[in-house]
């Protein structure tokens, strides 16, 4: 009896904990272990035709019937139905009243825990901690560019990396490891938390507010008020900007649900209205392949990249140049009326190449969602708290195209990190990484899982990619908008020599360098956003404000999430002072090279290249077009510390099949660092500039007149110069967040400079015998940029005379065959003469010219020259 007793509750233990795992999981494991559904709600008499967030036979969807329906997500009283609506009692009941919480945008982040969570425990923590809520390094560098360095609110002047603020208070208190991500990850990142504490801190202060007083006494403490009004809007806690494509949802909604740029609902529901912008496009959720959603007779699986761009639109663009866009301030084309281009974002935009991964709808082409390569833990988090997007994203360019001598799974963990890595422990970064032939960890079951077929892809931090997977010898990326993509790989590639172009070979595969030091995209992002000089004015005078979106979402805080609708612009907080910007200039072509903080060459575009005006509240100009200084001996500065203007490393998402050429690195002073055409621009603005009558001397004629382009005393170059070309001197700083990032130095550039046309002659690398045993053996090994050009000064040189050589030769030539056929002339037309053999020996000196045995000799030598010549001209 009680071994049956026993038995009976160790069966009722393993039934509790398989249910609750079933929940956790989504239930994998199929639908009939669900309760049934409780019976529809009162909710849908009003809200009839409304369409399931997801299909009635889906396990989500199993799950939202046995939690309660509509209210499983949004709360309010099930009870009342459209009888009860002329009551206002009732009505209020249904939305919230009496007690009962009730959730507009149930995504909400302060509230996801009540209603996502249900279902996704630990996601609502992670994300509250993530880069997509605490903005924490675009606060950094945003106070780094203003000289916002210590007292009451400033950045630590004797630690300037350290990050110090979030968007709100956030704490790690549950440790250094993870609570999403494999044992290898884990591992793997609480070796970068040890090995880096001001990158990936255990908390963030939430953003202050200083007082107007405050400012006028630090006018750099003006860049908080530009934070609250203009930076800090597109964290996923805040609601949206009422604009034209920016409306979104909140916390998990602003990813998850579907939004138009246009705003407007096309769904069922009789009771949202169609003509007010601010609605989701149709009440059904957007995640992952198998989450299909349905609009106007139209069906799609994934998250949109237009959906990410409601954000991704500011700081590095990487959003719409990924669509291959740019904000561009003309407008034009005109549209049919003569009238321009709609703002989107409150730009408008020139098109000018989008990323391979996303153009067209071509499977040669490309179409990848950024879900498709950016992990949850990418975009979700992992539990901790990470400084900058280099501590967070997980991925590597290498993880799925390998190198030509690795294929993916053949490269250690932590490839193209090694900056990052140089001083972790724990981890092993010398064996192969290996495939993952397991079965998915149980964060990454709730959607889409695809055959393993030989071994899912691993980052370079040690997940697996869900949707990428070795079939064979291929490499196959599953995409969640449907589509599968057969992924290049390098080392394929040179075994098959099946390679593009020689150009290449050489670069990737001959020139060994460009891999062990270089990211992908340093030569493969076909261009770059950059907006130079970001010029800004804070203005306090005559009782200015702005939106504090700040204090905005804090506000949904405090309401625990249960604000009716999502903020327009006349219900959000104000924030004394108005901050507005401008822009020095625009450029998009090849970018400038620099070091990023895995001291990898990259591209580095304008970050926060700040010049800032601050107006107090009397209208008195408290500071006029300053730049801001951090301390001492920062970045290759003196005592007076370099200039804030920053340059950020970024990966601009505009990648391109056709890499930049040889000559675009090697040949140009701007990718050196060194400006647009060496610098020799925009040199014009320490002094305020007049425009009008001028004597011979420059002195302005008229009385009345004004500056027509004032001046800002600490810019002596262009905003494109990172290095003075004259001195090799910094002149702004690069990346703001870690030690190894920094312009390239004097030794990379004095190696980039000495190569000119470089496939000219580094073609012939692609037959190694011949470029070491003939080219180098004749004229000895580059060790300089001296010897560089003296040697293509000898090639000239070898191949004139070489050319001279073969003419004489060819001269020479014609006069023998001018000489055989005038002795040819001269010879007896009798035969007998032929036919005397023993007189020919006394004959024949006299019969064969000297001349002409001296030519033959002549002939031979000058062959030999010409054929050297030719194979010196070849090398």
């Amino acid at each position: 009896m009680r071994r049956r007793l026993l038995l009976a509750l160790v069966l009722a233990l393993l039934t509790v904990a398989l249910v609750a795992v079933g929940v956790y999981a989504g239930d994998r494991s199929g639908a009939a272990q669900q309760p049934a559904a409780q019976g529809e709600e009162g909710c849908l008499s009003c809200h009839a035709g409304i369409e399931d967030i997801r299909p009635q036979d889906s396990d989500m969807m199993r799950q939202i019937n046995a939690m309660g329906q509509c209210t499983a997500c949004h709360g309010g009283d099930p009870t009342v139905t459209a009888e009860d609506m002329n009551d206002e009692a009732a009505k209020t009941a249904a939305h919230g009243g009496n007690g009962q919480p009730f959730y507009a945008d149930p995504g909400n982040l302060w509230v996801a825990d009540k209603t996502c969570g249900k279902c996704h425990p630990g996601y609502a923590e992670s994300l509250t901690k993530a880069l997509m809520n605490t903005e924490a390094g675009k606060i950094h560098g945003t106070l780094w560019a203003f000289g916002a360095f210590g007292g009451k609110y400033g950045l630590d002047p004797d630690n300037v990396h350290k990050v110090r603020y979030g968007n709100y208070d956030v704490e790690d208190t549950d440790g250094p490891t993870p609570v999403f991500g494999t044992d290898t990850y884990k591992a793997y990142a609480e070796a970068l938390k040890k090995a880096w504490p001001d990158q990936i801190p255990d908390k963030l202060e939430g953003l202050p507010l200083p007082s107007v007083d405050e400012i006028v006494e630090n006018p750099a403490y003006a860049a908080f008020t530009y934070m609250h009004s203009d930076c800090q809007r597109c964290h996923v806690a805040n609601p949206p900007r009422a604009k034209r494509g920016d409306w979104r949802g909140t916390g998990c909604s602003a990813c998850h649900m579907p939004y138009s740029n246009e705003g407007f609902y096309e769904g069922n529901d009789p009771t949202i209205p169609k003509d007010e912008p601010g609605h989701i496009l149709v009440h059904q959720i957007q995640a992952t392949r198998d989450t299909q959603v349905t609009v106007n007779g139209k069906t799609y699986s994934g998250i949109p990249v237009e959906t990410c761009n409601s954000c991704h639109n500011r700081g590095k663009r990487i959003g719409v140049t990924y669509e291959g866009i740019m904000e561009f301030p003309y407008g034009t084309p005109f549209n049919e009326t003569g009238g321009k281009q709609p703002k989107l974002h409150t730009k408008q935009y020139l098109f000018i190449q989008d990323d391979i991964h996303h153009a067209g709808t071509d499977p040669e082409k490309g179409g990848l969602l950024c879900q498709d390569c950016h992990t949850s833990i990418d975009m979700h988090g992992d539990g901790n708290i990470y400084g900058t997007t280099l501590a967070q994203v997980e991925i590597e360019c290498a993880d799925c195209h390998g190198t030509p001598n690795a294929y993916p799974w053949e490269l250690p963990l932590g490839y193209q990190e090694e900056d990052l890595t140089a001083n972790i422990e724990g981890v092993d970064l010398e064996s192969p990484r290996g495939l993952w032939q397991d079965n998915l960890p149980l964060w990454m079951t709730y959607g889409m899982i695809y055959p393993m077929e030989d071994g899912y892809l691993l980052t370079a931090r040690g997940n697996p990619f869900g949707n990428v997977v070795k079939s064979g010898d291929t490499v196959i990326l599953h995409s969640a908008n449907g589509k599968d993509f057969e992924v290049p790989l390098l080392k394929k590639i040179k075994e098959e020599g099946s390679w593009s172009s020689m150009d290449a070979q050489v670069a990737m595969d001959k020139v060994a360098p460009h891999m062990e030091n270089m990211e992908c995209y340093a030569c493969h992002a076909s261009w770059a956003p950059q907006c130079y000089g970001c010029h800004v004015v804070v203005d306090y005078s005559g009782e200015k404000t702005s939106t504090d979106w700040i204090a905005t979402a804090n506000k949904y805080r405090e309401a625990g999430g249960a604000a009716q609708h999502l903020a327009f612009s006349n219900n959000t907080e104000k924030q004394p002072g108005k901050a507005s910007e401008g822009r020095a200039y625009l450029r998009w072509e090849d970018p400038i090279l620099g070091i990023n903080g895995e001291g990898r060459v990259t591209p580095i575009i304008p970050g926060c290249q700040v010049v800032y005006t601050v107006i107090g509240p009397d209208g008195t100009t408290l500071v006029h077009n300053q730049i801001g200084r951090t301390p001492a001996n920062v970045e290759g500065a003196g005592e007076d510390g370099q200039r804030g203007i920053d340059m950020a490393p970024a990966q601009p998402h505009s990648v391109g099949k056709q890499a930049r050429s040889c000559e675009s690195c090697h040949n140009d002073p701007k990718a050196l660092g060194y400006g647009v055409k060496n610098g020799i621009f925009m040199r014009g603005y320490t002094e305020p500039r007049y425009i009008d009558l001028v004597d011979g001397d420059g002195n302005v004629l008229p009385q009345q007149t004004q500056v027509q382009m004032p001046a800002i005393s600490d810019l002596p170059f262009d905003w494109s110069v990172v290095v003075d070309p004259e001195t090799g001197e910094q002149v702004q700083t690069v990346g703001q967040h870690w030690p190894s990032s920094r312009p390239l130095d004097a030794d990379q550039r004095t190696k980039m400079e000495r190569v000119g046309v470089c496939m000219g002659c580094h073609q012939n690398m692609v037959d190694p015998a011949f470029w070491t045993d003939e080219v180098i053996a004749t004229y000895g090994q580059i060790v300089s940029n001296e010897d560089h050009i003296q040697l293509m000064n000898q090639l000239i040189h070898d191949a004139v005379q070489g050319k001279k050589a073969m003419e004489e030769v060819e001269n020479l030539k014609q006069q023998m065959s001018e000489m055989q056929a005038a002795a040819e002339q001269q010879a007896p037309a009798e035969a007998p003469a032929a036919e005397a053999p023993a007189e020919m020996p006394a004959e024949a000196p006299a019969g064969i010219p000297v001349g002409y045995a001296v030519a033959a000799l002549i002939i031979g030598l000058l062959l030999g020259i010409g054929a050297m010549a030719l194979r010196q001209k070849g090398a």
